[in-house]
């Protein structure tokens, strides 16, 4: 830093007050002071730093099965609003959820001193680990509905659930079957428990639901059943790579999609779009979600003692495509 000093003609504490983006700065002397950080290659110390201001500007994220598109995303979404905010990320993938795993996540982010976790927390089994998290340690849940005493941003899933499900029938369609996902999975339970909801509300038939796994395999089982099921004109699926396999049964068994059976997927994967039909389905606003969360995360960590639970919903928004059609008999 002195040697910046020297070349930018300047003192160490104004090197000091443009490194850490001081506005008491005029904007020659900042770009003097830049262009010379610029020649000379420096970067900063950061061990040395933290051990100063005790931050150390990094945040610990623990994911879950980042294969799947929705955990994915969301960790990438997690991660550049962190960076956008001025942060580095520590990151900690789990192969399974459960409290012994998120527990042992949790206390290794600790020893690394970071300043704060998100925990990508899609199902019920890290609820009991985020219960009994030290209040010393600042923690936001993704997706954890049930996650005790953190804060939480989350996608309003039943909402989502309830746009797939009320289109379908607005199109005329008796009622609206559903290929679920895992049972453990609290957006599976968001989107399940919208489905129901308006076929309730509406008086309509609620069919037996079907479960899946998440991947186009599992859709693909259920799409077969459903092909042989009389009376099917409309599912509701709760992610597009089911749909994907949903819509491959049918087309082996000379089921028209959307004239036969209309259907819906849920996330708005990137490759929907270009499927056979192209899928009508559920967007998540996963930049949105990284957002929120960064932000309810350092609002929690600038509070202190003092915090209190935050509850963050981000709305869904329903994405039409050429997937579904108006019942015909």
């Amino acid at each position: 830093m002195a040697d910046v000093a020297t070349r930018a003609g300047v003192s160490h504490q104004t090197v000091s007050r443009v490194l850490n983006d001081h506005p008491n700065v005029r904007a020659e002397t900042r770009d003097r002071v830049l262009a010379a950080i610029r020649e000379l290659g420096y970067r900063r110390n950061m061990v040395a730093r933290a051990l100063v201001t005790r931050h150390t500007r990094t945040l610990g994220v623990v994911g879950f099965d980042t294969t799947l598109y929705g955990p994915a995303s969301t960790v990438y979404g997690i991660e550049q609003a962190a960076r956008a905010a001025g942060y580095f990320v520590s990151m900690v993938s789990l192969k399974t959820i459960d409290t012994a795993g998120v527990r042992d996540a949790l206390g290794y982010l600790a020893e690394q001193a970071v300043d704060g976790i998100v925990v990508v927390a899609p199902q019920r089994s890290a609820a009991p680990a985020l219960a009994g998290v030290p209040t010393d340690i600042p923690v936001v849940a993704v997706e954890g509905s049930h996650a005790g005493d953190v804060s939480v941003v989350s996608v309003d899933q039943v909402e989502g659930a309830r746009l797939a499900t009320r289109h379908l029938l607005d199109l005329g369609h008796e009622t609206v079957w559903h290929i679920a996902g895992p049972a453990d999975w609290l957006e599976a339970e968001g989107r399940v428990d919208g489905w129901r909801e308006v076929l309730t509300a509406e008086g309509r038939p609620i069919p037996e639901s079907l479960s899946g796994d998440w991947s186009p395999r599992s859709g693909y089982e259920a799409g077969l059943r459903l092909a042989a099921t009389p009376g099917v004109t409309a599912v509701f699926v709760a992610n597009d790579q089911m749909a994907l396999g949903a819509l491959r049964a049918f087309a082996e068994l000379g089921v028209r999609v959307p004239e036969q059976i209309s259907v819906v997927g849920f996330d708005d994967i990137p490759e929907s779009e270009f499927f056979t039909p192209p899928l009508t389905t559920i967007r998540q606003d996963f930049g949105a979600v990284g957002k929120y969360s960064i932000e309810v995360l350092l609002r929690r960590m600038e509070a202190g003692a003092e915090w209190s639970r935050e509850r963050h919903v981000v709305p869904p928004r329903f994405v039409p495509r050429a997937s579904t059609a108006p019942f015909r008999t």
